[in-house]
């Protein structure tokens, strides 16, 4: 197996960042329109007549039920078709879907609605950190990536200011009575003002050129022929040659974004229970959090990581990774922990710079050691694993927690701190263990002589 040494030619700078500029605001919608539950927690249960299990799977399984699943098959398809064309897509089902959680009037069909908006955003992360890949060389895309990533704690902290205060503001106001309709709540209308609104991003999404595909590389097929043509059993094989390194990733970002689902999923019902306070104040305290610990993070790391990187640390990516998730479990476990309110959210900012710092160092380093024409079906992979771990065990950790062990609402911070303790640990262990495994494989990447994997 070898790479294909034609000179490539990249896009221009000026086409390349406005691509990225319009896959960030869509990955800025995405979470804008996933979180945007985690406000409203209190007034579903309410509403709904919910256990705090039931809201965990709204949270959690329900969303990565397909979101996971179906990444694959699309990452697949991402690697063969127009990755724009299916964005755009993806964009258009996942406003409807969330749309229809204000439509919903029971648990099934709110259920159902949040399976759909993890459908749609399914197609966004494999596609667009494919697309990305190919418009920046190695040594420029950790800033491009870490740039497109901040859109997971901008989106968050959006959902949380913008919701926060439309929820503050509704929350005395009586039903809206909606023509063919009806009778939907201030939580409902929430759900409607925020998914229509993004299908204007599928629109932009169509301005964005396809670009060409890089760094593909070069294997015999059953013929004896060569090709760049990689089968699905291709594709195990690669990954299964080079399990220790995307294993041991794998598993530390999953630990990561457990941690960091179970914090986005309870923080506010755990500020309400704790310290008392308006779903108002807790979400501008925590927007602001996001909007400035999380662009702070994404971009500072890539940045960083390409300057290490370029200076012959190839392994620069993977070992900020692992040190950042020490901060990050340290400030996770102290953060429910903290007297105030006040106090909880400055020690939240740590976690959030860090958590963001990771989430773009991650991406970054599998596709450095990532050939082109599966690097949609890895990183769908990847979002797979990390996210039927996170969706899933991060938010009903917590909840099962708290309703069979300590089985109490207001000991909710107790679990949220066992639960990053515990998941911490796991995490930074694995983070180290991958660096090793992981320079075999970036020199492997950067000269083109990949071993055969079988």
């Amino acid at each position: 197996m070898s790479e294909n040494n034609t000179i490539q030619t990249y896009p221009s700078n000026k086409r390349a960042w406005y691509a990225v500029i319009i896959l960030t605001i869509a990955y800025i919608v995405s979470f804008l329109d996933r979180q945007i539950l985690a406000l409203v927690v209190q007034d579903v249960k309410t509403d709904l007549d919910l256990s705090d299990t039931q809201v965990s799977l709204l949270l959690g399984f329900a969303f990565a039920l397909f979101y996971t699943t179906m990444g694959i098959p699309i990452g697949r398809l991402a690697d063969k078709k127009s990755r724009r064309a299916i964005i755009a897509t993806g964009i258009t089902i996942w406003c409807l879907m969330t749309a229809a959680c204000g439509l919903a009037r029971n648990y099934t069909q709110l259920f159902l609605a949040r399976v759909g908006v993890g459908v749609g955003e399914a197609t966004l992360s494999p596609s667009g950190l494919s697309m990305i890949s190919d418009y920046f060389p190695a040594e420029k895309r950790g800033k491009a990536l870490g740039f497109f990533n901040m859109g997971v704690s901008v989106g968050s902290g959006i959902a949380f200011i913008g919701g926060g205060q439309i929820i503050a503001y509704v929350s005395d106001a009586p039903p809206i009575i909606l023509p063919y309709i009806g009778e939907i709540f201030a939580w409902q209308a929430l759900f409607l003002l925020v998914g229509l609104p993004g299908l204007i991003v599928a629109v932009l999404m169509r301005t964005v050129k396809e670009p060409s595909r890089k760094d593909k590389i070069i294997i015999r097929g059953q013929d004896g022929q060569q090709t760049d043509e990689i089968s699905v059993k291709q594709t195990i094989d690669f990954l299964l040659a080079r399990k220790k390194t995307y294993g041991w990733l794998f598993l530390s970002m999953a630990c990561s974004v457990l941690i960091g689902y179970a914090f986005l999923s309870w923080m506010p019902a755990m500020y309400i229970r704790t310290y008392n306070i308006d779903i108002g104040t807790i979400a501008l305290w925590q927007g602001l959090v996001f909007l400035i610990g999380g662009p702070l993070g994404a971009t500072m790391s890539g940045v960083f990581g390409d300057k290490l990187f370029n200076k012959g640390d190839n392994a620069a990516h993977v070992k900020l990774f692992a040190y950042c998730f020490i901060i990050m479990a340290i400030s996770a476990s102290l953060v429910p922990l903290m007297p105030t309110y006040q106090l909880a959210t400055l020690m939240f900012l740590p976690q959030v710079i860090t958590a963001a710092a990771q989430t773009a160092l991650a991406p970054i380093a599998i596709i450095n050691i990532t050939p082109n024409q599966i690097r949609g079906q890895v990183t769908a992979i990847y979002y797979f694993v990390i996210s039927m771990t996170g969706y899933t065990l991060g938010p009903t950790s917590v909840g099962l927690l708290n309703d069979y062990f300590f089985k109490d609402e207001s000991m909710i911070r107790y679990s949220m701190t066992m639960v990053s303790i515990t998941v911490g640990i796991i995490g930074i262990i694995a983070g180290f263990k991958c660096i090793k495994h992981y320079r075999k494989h970036i020199t492997e990447s950067q000269t083109g002589n990949y071993a055969e994997s079988h």
